[in-house]
């Protein structure tokens, strides 16, 4: 009998970190591979930088095809068109399949741009920096917008799950405008499902809505929250205001030359409608061991995993997957594996904590939330110029981290370090 396969599926923030973690686990007692559709690693966190050109595209990225060699982790670029949970294989996008004994599925999100008539940048009329290819194609149109400035809209549609890179987008773009000297001719609107700023989806950390409302106010930055965007036209969103009762209590026509809009998430095809694997929303269904409970040679983290809401709001809103979250499910599915090929019962589980630094241009805002989901132990915000420099620190060390393949974990560390001394010494 052969070793057992290990597959992880995807290999963006998660699934990186996760095969290294895996292949340090479990060592030479299982073989391990990774199944992506790049062969490009993009540190995600960065992409509002690339959308206004303080970072290069190529200064993000990592070529990984050799990393994985090295670290002796068998990887493919193919992409994967369909998980076979009950075969226990994955059908690839060129027609062939993989076995595996145990898979760790780390997509991320598919982008339900088309959920909003007009929203997106494939057809249509607002930009994105959910993706590396997506920010360079803002940093074109932002561009051009600077030759003929008018009004900016930015924020997150309804049902959205991630809110931190809209708001560090918002005042990345202020602090941009400002150096360009067009700032007095940009009027600025914040459009966001959250009830209210600072929410996150995680019903604030420590005195979000108050560091980030006061950051709004003194940048001259209007917001509407428990915001629906009904469609949006060439220069024109169209939002509905909700009220506490779901009902509509006002409508905005909002012109725009420049927007970015965060979407809705949801699971990617390979795995949306499979049956006990996810929910409605095609989001992988886990227990406390980062497990599927109908298929437990099934493990998942990170975007791609279902967790319900923090709480009910007037408009729909999702919990964020944040590093320090994702990565110690990484940690957590590393030792349950590790203990799965020794013959051992898997009984690791996830701290779900969260740190976040929100990186304004000039400034900031960090977060700490042990748990992520209250009630918490730890329920901490600061915010100072010391979050931008400490932003730029851990860009370069989570990079150094992928291009050569290490394992140990990071974002406890950073937690410490932001609450302790408020800078990174890296």
């Amino acid at each position: 009998m052969g070793k057992p396969k290990i597959i992880v599926l995807g290999a963006g923030l998660g699934g990186t970190i996760a095969a290294y973690e895996i292949k340090a686990a479990v060592k030479d007692k299982a073989e391990v591979m990774t199944v992506s559709d790049s062969e490009t690693y993009s540190f995600v966190p960065s992409n509002p930088w690339v959308a206004v050109r303080w970072r290069e595209p190529e200064a993000i990225q990592v070529h990984l095809p050799p990393v994985f060699a090295k670290k002796k982790i068998g990887f493919t670029a193919v992409g994967a068109k369909r998980v076979h949970p009950v075969e226990k294989r994955i059908e690839l996008n060129d027609g062939t399949f993989i076995d595996y004994d145990y898979l760790v599925i780390a997509t991320g999100p598919d982008l339900a741009f088309d959920e909003i008539d007009g929203l997106g940048p494939h057809g249509g009329h607002t930009v994105s920096v959910c993706q590396t290819a997506h920010a360079v194609a803002a940093a074109d149109q932002f561009d051009a917008f600077c030759g003929n400035p008018g009004p900016i809209v930015v924020g997150a549609v309804q049902a959205a799950s991630c809110f931190g890179p809209a708001y560090e987008f918002a005042l990345i773009l202020d602090t941009e405008l400002r150096k360009r000297k067009i700032r007095d001719k940009v009027p600025m609107t914040f459009v966001t499902s959250e009830p209210y700023i600072g929410h996150l989806g995680l019903d604030g950390v420590g005195d979000t809505k108050g560091l980030l409302e006061s950051e709004m106010r003194n940048r001259h930055i209007k917001w509407i929250t428990n915001a629906k965007v009904a469609k949006v036209d060439p220069g024109v969103m169209h939002v509905e205001e909700v009220g506490e009762d779901g009902a509509v209590k006002r409508t905005h026509d909002l012109p725009f030359g420049f927007s970015m809009m965060l979407p809705a998430f949801r699971g990617v095809p390979a795995v949306r409608g499979i049956e006990g694997l996810t929910n409605p929303r095609g989001f992988i269904i886990v227990d406390k061991h980062q497990r599927n409970p109908a298929f437990p040679d099934i493990f998942a983290l990170g975007v791609c995993v279902a967790i319900p809401p923090t709480g009910p709001t007037p408009v729909p809103v999702g919990v964020p997957k944040t590093g320090f979250m994702i990565e110690s499910m990484v940690t957590a599915i590393a030792a349950n594996l590790g203990a799965i090929v020794e013959g051992r019962d898997a009984n690791a589980e996830a701290t779900w904590n969260a740190v976040c630094l929100a990186d304004f241009g000039d400034g900031g805002v960090a977060f700490v939330a042990q748990p992520q989901i209250p009630p918490r132990n730890v329920n901490w915000s600061a915010s100072g110029k010391w979050v931008h420099l400490a932003k730029i620190g851990f860009e370069k060390y989570f990079l150094r981290k992928v291009r050569k393949g290490e394992s140990e974990p990071f974002y406890e560390k950073l937690a410490l370090h932001v609450m302790g001394i408020r800078k990174l010494r890296l």
